[in-house]
């Protein structure tokens, strides 16, 4: 577990303001994840496989390496680490503070 402190040196309340940042960023990568995917789906109709068939054909170079299959894989990847940005994200909770840390 990671363990992050905000300091401002303004009076107007963090929480908030992080909150609705974090909540943002969730959307923005949903949006990403959804395209990606879209694309993925398009290189499956094109290719008439599985994008998972794929990766492994990839790594184990089987098919020639077009820019087309380059976009491929690196759409994969992208999805990949959108994913693991939002299970990030998603996992942010804030602790409690007391009324002393609120001030």
């Amino acid at each position: 577990m990671t363990e992050l402190t905000l300091v401002s040196t303004r009076q107007l309340p963090l929480r908030p303001l992080v909150e609705t940042a974090l909540a943002n960023e969730v959307r923005l990568l949903e949006v990403g994840k959804r395209r990606t995917e879209r694309r993925l789906r398009e290189f499956e109709t094109t290719y008439r496989m599985a994008t998972k068939e794929f990766v492994r054909r990839f790594e184990n170079d089987e098919p020639d390496e077009t820019l087309e299959l380059a976009e491929w894989i690196g759409e994969y990847r992208l999805l990949q680490r959108l994913e693991e940005k939002t299970e990030a994200l998603r996992g942010v909770s804030f602790a409690s503070l007391t009324s002393h840390q609120e001030r």
